[in-house]
C-alpha cells in the first residue's frame, strides 16, 4: 500500500500564506493556513495508506490529526526538501501540499498497477502532487520551483526517466485571495471554507 506524504509549514502568522497579505492579515493568513492543512491531514487520514507522513517545517500543534509521522524538512530549496521527502520512503508514495484543501480521500486513492508515477497538476503551472512507485529522489533535484513551467519541468523528468505517468485532475493552489474564494466554493463544508467565510479582508481586494 501507498505511503501518503504531506509538506508543510507551521501555520504561524508572517510565514504562511504571505501573498494573501493583504487583503488579509498575517493573523488570518495563518488560520486559514491552518484550516487548509487540516482539511489536507483529513482527507489523507481518511484514504487507504501503508503510512501517513507530515514532513513539516516547523513544530506540530493541536491540529494534528492521529495517526501521522511526523519528520522534518531538510534544509535548502522546495527541490531538495521534496526529494528529502521520498527519500524516507521505501515503497509507493504520493505527496502532497497544504495548498489544495480541496482534496478529496478519493483522489489520494492511487493504484500503481500498470504505472510509475502519479502527477497532479495544478492551474498556476506547478504540480498538487506526485507520486513515485520507486521513490528516486534525483527525480526531483535541480527541478526549478515556483514557477509557471515546474510543472512542466517536472513531468517531462518523469518521462525521460521512462517511467509510466499517470494523470490526476488539475487542481487550484490558494495562494492569493482570488485562489482562497475559488476553492472555498469548491469545497463549501470544508474548514477552510469556514474559516474564510469569518475572514473580513481589511486590505485592498
Amino acid at each position: 500500500m501507498t505511503t501518503l506524504l504531506v509538506i508543510a509549514k507551521e501555520p504561524l502568522p508572517g510565514r504562511v500564506k504571505t501573498r494573501l497579505t493583504p487583503p488579509f492579515t498575517p493573523q488570518q493568513a495563518a488560520r486559514l493556513a491552518q484550516a487548509a492543512l487540516v482539511d489536507t491531514l483529513h482527507a489523507v487520514a481518511a484514504a487507504p495508506a501503508s503510512r501517513r507522513v507530515l514532513v513539516l517545517d516547523g513544530t506540530p500543534g493541536p491540529w494534528l490529526p492521529p495517526g501521522f509521522e511526523v519528520l522534518p524538512q531538510c534544509a535548502g530549496g522546495l527541490d531538495e526538501r521534496l526529494a528529502d521527502a521520498f527519500a524516507h520512503c521505501t515503497g509507493p508514495a504520493l505527496l502532497i501540499g497544504m495548498d489544495t484543501p480541496q482534496v478529496t480521500p478519493e483522489l489520494l486513492t492511487v493504484d500503481f498497477v500498470g504505472c510509475d508515477a502519479y502527477f497532479g497538476p495544478a492551474e498556476d503551472g506547478g504540480f498538487w502532487a506526485l507520486g513515485l512507485a520507486r521513490p528516486e529522489p534525483a527525480l526531483l533535484r535541480g527541478v526549478p520551483m515556483s514557477t509557471p513551467v515546474t510543472g512542466a519541468v517536472q513531468r517531462e523528468r518523469l518521462l525521460a526517466a521512462g517511467l509510466r505517468v499517470r494523470e490526476l485532475p488539475r487542481l487550484r493552489d490558494v495562494d492569493t485571495a482570488d485562489d482562497a474564494r475559488a476553492v472555498a466554493a469548491l469545497a463549501p463544508h470544508g474548514r477552510f471554507a469556514a474559516q474564510l467565510a469569518g475572514c473580513a479582508p481589511v486590505g485592498p481586494r
